[in-house]
């Protein structure tokens, strides 16, 4: 399965589309919340039922003692957000400070996920919030740059409306530059539309020169609810945004799945002490708790 990290130049809905990504995809799935600037779907989407003790920022230290007590961590701070346990969540920061503290801890956690892609055999979706650039590269505090250098795909989420389109532009022609020089290739890089305004799928990939690979309807009702919580709309579970959003999972796996084939890139290779931790972790059902 593949790693896809979703970013924004500004708030673009990054966060509710990656959490209906992860809700609707027909595979098991994990969203890693892992925007510098703070999550919000703890006290969103959960309501406040994860409490501050739980999530990202709790795996620096144990990234420092090494890969098996990080993927011990990384397994105690996942939130079932079903009850089957197949959508598993990792909460974000809830300071923004503790974004620096986390530095070093991204290289560590990129291999966890795709562990987690390549052995588990989730689809993996990373929350990486609004891209921050600091002399036409992305800014090592502000942008957790290891995930998306080593993404399978990286999304750059947009509106069909002139002003967002607009706020791509700045961003796309860098993003594109990182990913060749340190990611997995610049055609990595594709875009998410929601599709809000006049601005259709084809018109958007020629403004910005980079491919559409999904598409969602413009669902205020269905979108409010992820973002803030509650009471569901009355069926919400086959809204199209939803349906949609299964969809666009399953476009998202044929795209990795056609990029690996072109480049003919192996399969995650990495800790192999990494991989047997997780490795036993999911087969003892010791991944995660909600």
């Amino acid at each position: 399965m593949p790693v896809t990290a979703l970013v924004s130049a500004k708030s673009g809905g990054v966060t509710t589309t990656a959490l209906a990504l992860a809700l609707a995809s027909t595979r098991p799935s994990l969203l890693a919340e892992c925007d510098p600037a703070g999550g919000t779907i703890r006290a969103g989407f959960l309501q406040g039922q994860v409490g501050a003790g739980f999530g990202l920022y709790h795996l620096a230290a144990a990234e420092r003692t090494g890969p098996e007590a990080m993927a011990n961590a990384f397994a105690s701070h996942l939130w079932a957000m079903d009850e089957a346990g197949h959508r598993r969540l990792l909460p974000g920061l809830t300071d923004p400070a503790q974004a620096a503290a986390l530095s070093r801890t991204w290289p560590a956690l990129s291999d966890v996920l795709h562990v987690m892609a390549a052995e588990a055999g989730y689809h993996v979706f990373i929350d990486a919030g609004r891209l921050a650039l600091e002399s036409g590269h992305l800014h090592p505090t502000l942008t957790p740059a290891p995930l998306l250098h080593r993404a399978d795909l990286v999304l750059l989420v947009v509106r069909g409306t002139d002003q967002s389109l607009t706020l791509a532009r700045h961003v796309i022609e860098p993003l594109r530059a990182e990913l060749e020089e340190h990611g997995t290739g610049a055609d990595a890089l594709g875009l998410l539309l929601i599709e809000e305004a006049a601005y259709r799928a084809h018109q958007v990939a020629e403004a910005l020169k980079t491919p559409v690979l999904a598409a969602l309807p413009w669902d205020p009702d269905t979108a409010g609810y992820l973002t803030n919580g509650g009471r569901p709309p009355r069926g919400h579970g086959r809204s199209p945004f939803l349906r949609y959003a299964r969809t666009a999972t399953e476009q998202l796996e044929a795209a990795a799945s056609r990029r690996r084939i072109h480049q003919q890139l192996p399969a995650w290779q990495g800790n192999p002490q990494l991989a047997g931790a997780l490795q036993r972790l999911t087969q003892t059902k010791g991944l995660g708790r909600g």
